[in-house]
C-alpha cells in the first residue's frame, strides 16, 4: 500500500486544485492521501466529493499543516485525521490567517521601501483566497522580473535577514499540538532536517515535541537518505513517537511526486498502525 500524508493544493501554496490533487494520486498508484494545506482545511471538501462522485481507490485522510514558533525557530506541525468540521479548531485556524495577512501587509510595505511596489495586491490576486505564504509572493516577484527563479527570490529578498523578511508570530508548537488533539487528530513534526538544526537542537526539538504530548515523526520524506532516516527512526524511538511519511507535495517536479519513495522498513512502527487503511475507500476516516 502506498501511503502519503503530508501535501497540498492551491488552497494553500501548492499549484493543484483538490480534485486535480486527488486525480494525480490516483494516477500515482497512492492509496492513502493526506491534504495537509497551510493552516487551512479549505480544499477536503472537494477532495471528497471528488473521490466519491468519481469512485476513486483512494482514501482521504484529513489534515492541516499548522506553523508554529519554537525558540527562534518557525516549526511546521501536521495534524492527521482531524474534525475538519470543529468550531474551535476552525476558529483557531482563522487566528492563524491573520497572522499571515498581516505577515504579508508588512512583507509588501518592506519590499515596496526598496523599489517594489504594490506587491500585496498581487498577491492577494495570485493567491485568490488561498493561504497566504511566502510562495505566493516569491512566484509574484519572479513574474515581475526581480528573480529568475523561486530558490533566488528567497536568497536575494525574503529568507531570514533579507529586505523582504518579516519574523513571524505563529502559535507556539505546544499549544498547535494541543489544537490538533483537540480536533480528533494526531500531532506529527514535518520534515525535520528541513530546519537545519545540529544533532543537539534537533533533540532539543524532538525532546520539547515530546514534553508537548506530540504524537510521530515524519521521517520519510523523498530527498532524504537512507541513513538520515535511520538516524530518525532511532531518534522516534528514544523518544517514543511514531514515524510517518510525506512528499511534501506541492507542484510536479522532476525531483518529488506523490508517493514516491515513500516506504518504511519492517522495524518502523508507523503513525497509521492503528488507523483502518486495509479498507480502501472514497470516506475520510
Amino acid at each position: 500500500m502506498k501511503i502519503d500524508l503530508h501535501s497540498h493544493t492551491h488552497c494553500s501554496d501548492g499549484l493543484l486544485s483538490p480534485t486535480e490533487l486527488v486525480l494525480r494520486a490516483v494516477e500515482k498508484g497512492v492509496n492513502a492521501l493526506a491534504i495537509t494545506d497551510h493552516d487551512t482545511v479549505a480544499g477536503l471538501a472537494e477532495a471528497k466529493q471528488s473521490i466519491t462522485e468519481q469512485q476513486l481507490p483512494l482514501q482521504l485522510i484529513n489534515g492541516v499543516e499548522i506553523s508554529t514558533s519554537w525558540q527562534t525557530f518557525e516549526i511546521h506541525i501536521v495534524g492527521l485525521n482531524i474534525d475538519p468540521t470543529n468550531a474551535q479548531f476552525l476558529q483557531n485556524l482563522a487566528t492563524q490567517q491573520q497572522r499571515r495577512l498581516e505577515r504579508a501587509e508588512e512583507m509588501s510595505h518592506r519590499l515596496a521601501k526598496h523599489n517594489i511596489p504594490d506587491v500585496l495586491p498581487a498577491v492577494l490576486a495570485l493567491a485568490n483566497g488561498a493561504a497566504l505564504t511566502r510562495t505566493h509572493f516569491a512566484r509574484h516577484l519572479v513574474n515581475i522580473g526581480q528573480a529568475n527563479s523561486m530558490n533566488n527570490v528567497f536568497k536575494k529578498f525574503l529568507g531570514r535577514g533579507k529586505i523582504g523578511y518579516v519574523a513571524n508570530s505563529w502559535v507556539d508548537m505546544a499549544e498547535a499540538v494541543q489544537w490538533i488533539q483537540a480536533a480528533g487528530g494526531e500531532a506529527v513534526l514535518a520534515h525535520p532536517l528541513k530546519y537545519k538544526l545540529n544533532t543537539k537542537w534537533l533533540k532539543r526539538l524532538l525532546a520539547d515535541f515530546a514534553a508537548a504530548n506530540g504524537d510521530a515523526v515524519e521521517i520519510i520524506s523523498p530527498q532524504q537518505t537512507p541513513q538520515q532516516r535511520r538516524d530518525l527512526w532511532a531518534l522516534c524511538q528514544e523518544y517514543q513517537f511514531t514515524a510517518s511519511v510525506g512528499s511534501d507535495f506541492h507542484q510536479p517536479t522532476t525531483w518529488n511526486e506523490l508517493g514516491k519513495n515513500l516506504y518504511l522498513t519492517d522495524d518502523v512502527k508507523p503513525v497509521w498502525h492503528h488507523w483502518p487503511l486495509a479498507q480502501v475507500a472514497g470516506n475520510a476516516f
